[in-house]
């Protein structure tokens, strides 16, 4: 009863009650309309409080969507119902009518005590399933009796609070499809572009953005048409109306051979492509998806040109001949090991003289292995071995149709050994004209491809070898002054293997004892009369002559001692300028390394005279003693043989 001896729910005037509730939720939605309910609730059945609450099944706790007690709001209410009087009713599904001595009932519950509950009466909020999304109830510090007229009201608003939060949920999945939905269109790698009946823009998703380099506010609403290359827009228009004609279910297509895509700063760019329609409230629509084809050319071409340095580095390690050290502890070696020593900690180009075999390639692959780039490549380029008209594309790689032949984009061998170092061989072979754009590598590190117009850099360690004469070839006007000064930075002078005889017995050794373990043969120590023989021939192929001979002696060899008799060249039979015939080796007589340099050097002269002191050509002295003729001018000035005045 209240303070007039009246029970709350006695007397009550249903339609004034109905009246009461709806006018002061007429117009309201949402959380709006629950606080509306329950504080007309309240007062309509004149009970102490009222709220309404939804329904967490997993965890068993109902939260406040609205909560009105004794004429104050409580915020952010939500509790356990175990123990409580709202528990039958979320467990039942039932109204729940509890007229008097509540606390009797549910001494459990902590919140009833301290408003002084006396009365209670709670019924469920269904969905259509009679899934339990809530509760609605009322409290009230006096007892409630029954009364049909008042239960019939609660139930009505009851089922009126089910529909809200059921539009509410409905709602909120909604909104949560429609983000799910912007998320997937987003974060998809092609452009996608939505486009109505007139080709304008209703959507584009941030691929698109990134593609056509704006943003989708500045394209909505404008003709997709700007962005296509005028052929490719009425390629466009016919395949919509291809597209029209085709039945429900099958209106989608790839388009052949793509489009031709322009962006907002002007480029345009190839594009894959796939067209689709749909229809949304009786009006057409089309989802354009493009993607950038330039995105993955340049991939592909990334992966070629790894592909590329990759088999490049398999035929070097086929080249390797297993060198764990440099093999010699002769003077002139140590030398040039001091100067390895000092300069491969550095960047500096480094130019390696020396004749044919003498090592100049493993010197190279030593600075490098020592330098800070040697977790890089180090790329190798032999000068005379490439035909001087693709010199170019092997320095610096080309692009597709640069030339006849090029059916695809390639990189050169600096953007390989970019961040290492490229190791050029021969380099006193180089062509004039490609002197001039190595010069400009070296000192801007850039260079154009092939049939391109594009300026690459590069950061690349240069090292060149040779076994000519650059001083004098630059002196002949045989290669240019300013690149081999740009290369001779820091000469290394690789001594020749008669300079070095005491080195010939370990390096003999080294070679035969890898050679015999590589075979599988037993073999011998050499024998001093071994040493002495090797020591006294001149080795015009140096270090590389002395590992094939070495093999050959490997091969030839019996009951593991080695045999030199055939391994070991014979000396030639040498021509004084007199026109005497001089034995060699063959005569049995062993001559010194003294006698057989003055008989290479008398044989070089006549050559020499016979040809007019030409070195190279037709009728020079190298085509008439049968060697190369770099390797010819390396010895004529070792031997210090100068043409008379």
């Amino acid at each position: 009863m209240d303070k007039n001896g009246v029970s709350p729910l006695g007397g009550l005037d249903e339609t004034t009650a109905l009246r009461t509730i709806l006018e002061g939720t007429a117009g309201e939605t949402g959380e709006r309309f629950f606080a509306a309910l329950v504080q007309n609730v309240a007062k309509a059945l004149d009970t102490y409080g009222a709220w309404v609450t939804e329904y967490d099944k997993e965890r068993r706790r109902l939260r406040s969507l609205a909560f009105w007690l004794g004429g104050e709001w409580v915020q952010d209410y939500e509790y356990d119902i175990a123990g409580t009087p709202c528990e039958p009713v979320v467990e039942q599904a039932r109204l729940i009518h509890v007229p008097d001595k509540l606390l009797e009932l549910y001494p459990c519950d902590p919140d009833l005590k301290p408003v002084g509950a006396v009365s209670y009466m709670g019924v469920p909020l269904l969905d259509v399933d009679k899934k339990v999304l809530g509760h609605l109830g009322v409290l009230h510090t006096q007892p409630m009796p029954e009364e049909p007229e008042s239960l019939a009201v609660f139930k009505i608003f009851a089922a009126r609070a089910a529909a809200e939060l059921q539009r509410l949920r409905a709602e909120s999945e909604v909104r949560e499809r429609e983000e799910k939905l912007v998320r997937l269109v987003d974060s998809a790698m092609d452009a996608i572009i939505e486009l109505d009946r007139d080709l304008r823009v209703t959507r584009l998703n941030r691929a698109g953005e990134k593609v056509f380099r704006c943003s989708g506010n500045e394209v909505v609403g404008r003709d997709f048409g700007r962005f296509l290359a005028a052929m490719d827009r009425e390629k466009l228009i016919r395949l919509i109306g291809d597209l029209d004609a085709r039945p429900e279910g099958e209106r989608y297509l790839w388009i052949p051979g793509g489009l031709k895509a322009r962006c907002g700063e002007g480029g345009e760019f190839p594009a894959e492509a796939t067209l689709s329609r749909f229809e949304m409230h009786r009006e057409r629509y089309y989802t354009l998806i493009l993607r950038d084809v330039n995105e993955r050319l340049e991939a592909e071409q990334k992966i070629q040109a790894l592909s590329m340095e990759a088999e490049y580095l398999r035929e070097e390690l086929k080249d390797l001949h297993h060198f764990d050290e440099i093999i010699g502890r002769s003077r002139p070696l140590l030398r040039v090991l001091r100067d390895v020593e000092q300069v491969a900690g550095t960047d500096t180009t480094v130019l390696i003289q020396g004749e044919t075999g003498t090592g100049k390639e493993v010197i190279a692959r030593t600075i490098h292995g020592s330098s800070r780039r040697r977790k890089k490549p180090l790329i190798k380029v032999n000068c005379a071995a490439i035909p001087a008209t693709l010199m170019e594309s092997e320095f610096f790689g080309h692009e597709q149709g640069a030339f006849s032949g090029a059916t695809k984009k390639r990189d050169g061998r600096f953007t390989l050994a970019h961040g290492g170092t490229i190791f050029l061989d021969e380099i006193g072979e180089l062509a004039t004209d490609l002197q001039v754009k190595l010069l400009r590598v070296l000192q801007e590190g850039e260079f154009e491809p092939v049939g391109s117009s594009q300026t690459r850099r590069v950061d690349v360690r240069v090292i060149a070898a040779t076994n000519r004469d650059l001083d004098r070839a630059v002196k002949e006007g045989e290669f240019r002054e300013d690149l081999f000064y740009r290369l001779n930075v820091f000469p290394i002078r690789i001594p020749p293997l008669r300079e070095r005889a005491d080195d010939i017995p370990r390096l003999a050794a080294a070679f035969a004892s890898r050679f015999a373990q590589k075979m599988g043969r037993p073999l011998e120590p050499l024998s001093e009369e071994c040493f002495q023989r090797l020591k006294a021939y001149p080795w015009p192929g140096n270090v590389r002559e002395l590992e094939n001979v070495m093999e050959r002696a490997v091969i030839t060899s019996l009951g593991g001692r080695l045999n030199l008799d055939r391994a070991l060249p014979e000396a030639p039979q040498t021509v004084t300028p007199q026109g005497t015939v001089l034995p060699g080796e063959g005569t049995g007589r062993v001559r010194t390394l003294r006698e057989l340099q003055e008989l290479e050097r008398a044989n070089l002269i006549s050559a020499l005279d016979k040809s007019g002191w030409r070195v190279s050509g037709a009728n020079g002295a190298a085509r008439m003693l049968g060697v190369n003729p770099s390797t010819l001018s390396s010895r004529i000035k070792a031997l210090g043989i100068q043409r008379s005045r």
